[in-house]
């Protein structure tokens, strides 16, 4: 008995090294589905770090095949080409090494390779982790990508916008570029997330897109999309204060009877924070374990920690967006996935039982609550499936199509916490630097 246990326990990690490593034939749709008035001929996905399948702070081909695009291509059984990384992926993966008796990590130090850089089209999915709203239109590599306009002197560009669009030669193809010369048949638009996520993770919130500009951002995207004359789905922004980059720290601490730390606001001052009012972020944890946040003298940094008055600039902003995109389209016709509402839905009961859906618990927990990978924003596989139903159960209403839904209990790591939520937060590990190199 003893060894069947070690055997499960050792299966179980290894499944969480890579949150979904194995390619599952179950996952194929049935025969000639019916898509109603949309076709799926020729589907290009647009996004970011979302879209493109980044998992546990990297790219990697493992994870990228559940993105929720491609999901969403097997499941009407159409063509989907993705700018695939073999693994361990673009660098920086974070990986589990133990869950119990104590969670532990590490980051893989190998890098993988582009393995189809010489596919002779644009990419279906053309989602660039790190992408903005402004790039839709304008960013074509690394250097012309919003990042690297509103930061010049960043010691590091985003390698992505190079990776996805493949520009050479002078050309300065950008996603919108790309879209129209595949002339698709069918899209899904899934951008604004990191015109706010970029900024609550370094622990502010002023600088954030201003609504004029994310509003006339948004609306051109529309227009452009809708001069395609195609279906087109759109998604909304989560609220990025329920994702376990923001909870989980402060969870645990409260757990272990701690109410308060000492850190830095928005506004520059030093004081005690209300863990049940102030946000610690994942990257606070390796902060809090050099000994920061117990005295004025030694407070945990401000890129760390997301004050009430940040938190209210962020929900606010994300209300405004949120009406933005909604309103958008509403007036081009485009199908609407409310991905916020149903994120909040899931954070609601994460604590009292989960949202149930196959069998499987998905609740906004740190590692045990399926939705999420290591990194504390990116979806799991898991949760990338739970995307792609929502967006199919757009599509299914709005085009009069009856396309399957994914079997959530099919797709790699969705057994191993399928029990309830944990009775105790998971206590992260992560080192200084773990999140340096991740972009969203």
């Amino acid at each position: 008995m003893k060894k069947s246990f070690l055997l499960l326990i050792i299966f179980l990690f290894a499944g969480l090294a890579f949150y979904g490593c194995e390619d599952r034939s179950d996952l194929a749709a049935p025969s000639a589905p019916s898509t109603g008035t949309a076709n799926f001929a020729r589907y290009v996905a647009i996004g970011n770090s979302i879209t493109a399948g980044y998992q546990n702070g990297a790219v990697y081909q493992s994870a990228q095949m559940y993105s929720y695009g491609n999901l969403i291509a097997g499941q009407v059984g159409t063509t989907f080409a993705q700018p695939l990384y073999s693994d361990p992926g673009s660098g920086g993966r974070i990986e589990a090494k133990t869950l119990f008796p104590s969670f532990s990590s590490y980051i893989n130090p190998n890098v993988g390779t582009p393995i189809n850089l010489t596919y002779p089209k644009p990419y279906n999915n053309l989602g660039v982790p790190g992408a903005a709203i402004y790039d839709f239109l304008n960013a074509y590599d690394s250097n012309s990508c919003f990042s690297a306009i509103a930061n010049p002197s960043a010691p590091v560009r985003n390698p992505f916008f190079n990776l996805v669009l493949r520009n050479q030669g002078g050309s300065k193809f950008t996603q919108w570029d790309m879209t129209k010369a595949q002339q698709p048949t069918f899209v899904t638009f899934w951008l604004g997330n990191n015109d706010i996520l970029g900024s609550a993770t370094n622990g502010v919130s002023t600088l954030m897109t201003p609504l004029a500009t994310f509003t006339a951002l948004y609306n051109a995207a529309m227009d452009s999309l809708k001069t395609l004359n195609v279906p087109v789905v759109v998604a909304n922004i989560p609220d990025v204060t329920i994702l376990p980059f923001f909870t989980t720290v402060g969870g645990q601490l409260r757990q272990q009877g701690v109410t308060s730390v000492v850190g830095t606001k928005g506004d520059g001052s030093v004081a005690l924070l209300d863990l049940t009012k102030n946000l610690i972020t994942l990257k606070g944890q390796a902060e809090l374990a050099a000994g920061k946040g117990t005295s004025p003298a030694n407070p945990l940094s401000n890129g760390v920690v997301l004050d009430s008055a940040e938190i209210v600039a962020i929900k606010t902003v994300t209300a405004q967006f949120n009406g933005v995109i909604q309103a958008a389209a509403a007036a081009k016709d485009f199908g609407f996935v409310d991905a916020n509402a149903k994120l909040n839905q899931i954070a609601a009961v994460s604590l009292t039982g989960g949202y149930k859906e196959d069998g499987i618990t998905l609740t906004v927990l740190f590692v045990t609550g399926n939705l999420f990978s290591l990194d504390g924003v990116h979806p799991s596989s898991v949760g990338h499936a739970f995307m792609a139903n929502e967006f199919i159960k757009v599509i299914n209403t709005k085009y009069n199509a009856s396309i399957p839904r994914i079997n959530l209990a099919s797709i790699p790591g969705s057994v191993f916490f399928s029990s309830g939520p944990a009775s105790k937060i998971v206590v992260p590990d992560f080192k200084p630097g773990t999140f340096d190199r991740m972009f969203f």
